[in-house]
């Protein structure tokens, strides 16, 4: 039985990956910085949980030596929002933010490296925003599009071990639930910006992701599960 560790498989498309991958088989190990959230999940679906934080190195290490017998692959999907235009940029929360997304990343390559089987893979989580310009989206649109920078670099770095990026546009992950009423016009808008009339479902990513997992002859590259919206006009 293949081993998966999902970062970030606490909550939102997270979750949904170590739910398909439970339920496809895989041995799953759920890694999140709230460790009760995540044992929480694992214990519905069958899985382990482990506390990794992209923000702490140390319980990054400390995950990969719990794992060392082995993993096959690794899905990250962290994140650290800091939505603001340039001029109001806060220091902590810009390196937050490139941490979650591109340097945590690294540092689980560095401490996983020697823990990944030769014939597995890595799954970055990017999105479409890097490919959007916009005023206040100055921070998640450089950390996403330096993902895919990431996926090239390390797929060469980690060979042959297989790295990838998702790339997803506006997705019902359960993430924008917070919104409330909003959610209901912020989806709308966003089906209209694309190719496909819709928004994205959470399961057109973990069907990506699920593929990548077995793409034996893909590496490098980014995936983009967003209907087109990053080539039609706003």
């Amino acid at each position: 039985m293949e081993r998966i560790l999902v970062i970030g498989g606490a909550r939102a498309l997270g979750a949904a990956v170590a739910r398909r991958a439970a339920k496809d088989g895989y041995e799953v190990v759920v890694g999140a910085r709230d460790l009760a959230a995540a044992e929480v999940l694992a214990g519905e679906i069958g899985a382990t949980a482990v506390r990794v934080d992209l923000q702490d190195e140390s319980t990054i290490a400390a995950a990969a030596e719990r794992l060392k017998d082995g993993v096959d692959h690794i899905v990250t999907t962290g994140s650290a929002p800091h939505d603001v235009r340039a001029t109001e940029l806060d220091r902590d929360k810009l390196l937050a933010a490139f941490t979650a997304k591109v340097a945590g990343p690294m540092l689980v390559a560095k401490h996983f490296g020697p823990v990944l089987r030769p014939t597995g893979s890595v799954v970055l989580f990017s999105g479409v925003v890097g490919w959007r310009p916009g005023p206040g989206s100055l921070v998640k649109g450089v950390t996403n599009g330096a993902v895919e920078y990431l996926a090239r670099h390390l797929a060469a770095d980690l060979a042959p071990v297989r790295v990838n990026a998702v790339s997803p546009g506006v997705v019902d992950s359960g993430a924008w639930d917070r919104l409330g009423e909003k959610k209901t016009a912020l989806l709308s808008k966003s089906a209209g910006g694309t190719f496909v009339g819709r928004h994205g479902e959470a399961d057109d990513v973990v069907d990506t992701v699920m593929w990548l997992l077995r793409a034996g002859f893909v590496s490098g590259e980014t995936i983009h599960i967003e209907g087109g919206a990053r080539h039609k006009s706003a």
